[in-house]
């Protein structure tokens, strides 16, 4: 069942974040379909947040899309190399969003092993966010596309509860002074997958 934007995406970052564990995160594409659980996230909030990329209100052609509509993607380039997942959250013009840092596979695991060949443990398939973009074929080119109505979509998928979420600091932050140390990554306890 797909979850209604209206339901999931009218609520604070920091909930949606923690909401969005154990759901279903799926892509149907030309090579058939992949899924896996969400099982890590990390929040990032926006103007105040200076761990994001919109900072300040800072509004580039990257940027762009962190100013739409909750429920919107926005996929971007590190190192040059890997593409990271984040779902908009928080209203029109508040430029927040949550990256999705680690899944748990689940459909078409077999198609997820061709595109990342010479992995030897499944685990390793999806425990960090370029991971999971290469596993799951996400590209730049689905920025601003928005999550079920098009062929990316999030679904209900495992119950995860409260006392199974775990939260600390971000990763690979370190430029972002005191907001080093906020506890916006969330992520289920003990879950293989998980990125660390």
């Amino acid at each position: 069942m797909h979850i209604e934007k209206k339901n999931l995406w009218n609520m604070p970052t920091l909930e949606l974040a923690q909401k969005l564990l154990g759901m279903e995160l799926i892509h149907e594409n030309e090579d058939g379909v992949t899924s896996g659980y969400i099982v890590e996230t990390e929040a990032y909030l926006g103007p105040e947040d200076r761990a994001a990329h919109s900072f300040g209100n800072r509004r580039t052609a990257r940027t762009e899309v962190m100013f739409h509509e909750a429920g919107t993607i926005y996929t971007y380039f590190i190192y040059g190399m890997h593409t990271c997942f984040n779902v908009v959250s928080g209203p029109v013009d508040k430029p927040e969003a949550i990256l999705i840092r680690a899944i748990e596979p689940v459909k078409g695991i077999d198609i997820m092993k061709n595109r990342r060949t010479g992995i030897k443990k499944e685990a390793q398939l999806t425990n960090g966010p370029g991971k999971l973009s290469k596993s799951m074929d996400f590209r730049l080119s689905h920025s601003g596309l928005k999550i079920n109505h098009c062929k990316i979509s999030i679904q209900d998928g495992i119950s995860v509860l409260k006392k199974e979420i775990c939260s600390g600091p971000r990763i690979n932050i370190a430029y972002a002074e005191d907001a080093v140390h906020y506890p916006y990554r969330f992520w289920i306890k003990n879950n293989p997958y998980v990125s660390r």
